[in-house]
């Protein structure tokens, strides 16, 4: 497993000490949002415009009650905030980017989702909570982040193999589910004062028994997408 390492395009810029203890991740990913004096609008993105379309590997929850009722609890307090919620439905992990409709074919897709359920490590659970944010989201820390990087590191194995390797290494993997999108320049201190108060929650495990390799698109200020590939894990 590649260590993860400073990235000034991540966030948190600098890896946490320890990627099994959930503790660690969750006080990391809080000290870092904490610590902003501004948030950015999420949704200023160049080359990511309403309508956009790629494909990416993804974790999604469709079913999962206890994610759901959690989100919306959260987005209920955040609500005068004005940001933008992510559906329930719409729930999930990004993982990595692997290309536009227009550059990636089908034959393409089928051989990494063949190539990654050869490499795919076995089922695992993670926990969401508590409540912390970044630059352009509210969102819920996730521990421990070891099973993780280790899903990543092999999905990124195998779009290597088939030509498809992600932009983002996985020294440079953050994990996270985002559950509202910051949508202009703000102070941050409101925000984080509202999320302060939130973080007592009980966390929600998350059971990961397969990926999704997903066709995402932008519909005005929210994420949709359609399962093109199910990988089951290992």
């Amino acid at each position: 497993m590649p260590l993860l390492s400073a990235d000034p395009a991540a966030f948190p810029a600098e890896p946490p000490a320890d990627t099994h203890d959930p503790a660690v991740t969750a006080a990391y990913d809080w000290a870092a949002f904490s610590a902003l004096g501004e948030m950015t609008d999420h949704w200023a993105r160049p080359g990511w415009s309403d309508g956009s379309r790629a494909y990416y590997w993804m974790l999604t929850f469709p079913d999962d009650q206890r994610l759901a009722t959690l989100a919306r609890h959260c987005q209920e307090e955040l609500a005068p905030l004005g940001l933008d919620p992510v559906p329930t439905d719409g729930l999930h992990i990004t993982l990595a980017r692997v290309g536009t409709p227009g550059v990636v074919t089908p034959g393409q897709l089928d051989s990494l989702a063949r190539d990654a359920e050869a490499l795919l490590p076995s089922a695992f659970s993670v926990r969401a909570m508590p409540l912390a944010g970044s630059r352009g989201a509210v969102r819920l820390s996730l521990g421990p982040w070891e099973p993780l990087l280790r899903l990543h590191h092999a999905l990124a194995k195998a779009g290597s193999s088939v030509g498809l390797a992600p932009k983002k290494p996985t020294s440079a993997f953050r994990p996270h589910l985002s559950l509202a999108y910051n949508n202009r320049r703000r102070p941050a201190a409101p925000v984080v004062e509202t999320v302060s108060g939130l973080r007592a929650l009980p966390a929600v495990e998350l059971f990961v028994s397969a990926v999704q390799l997903v066709e995402l698109r932008r519909e005005g200020r929210t994420y949709r997408w359609d399962v093109r590939r199910n990988v089951a894990l290992g």
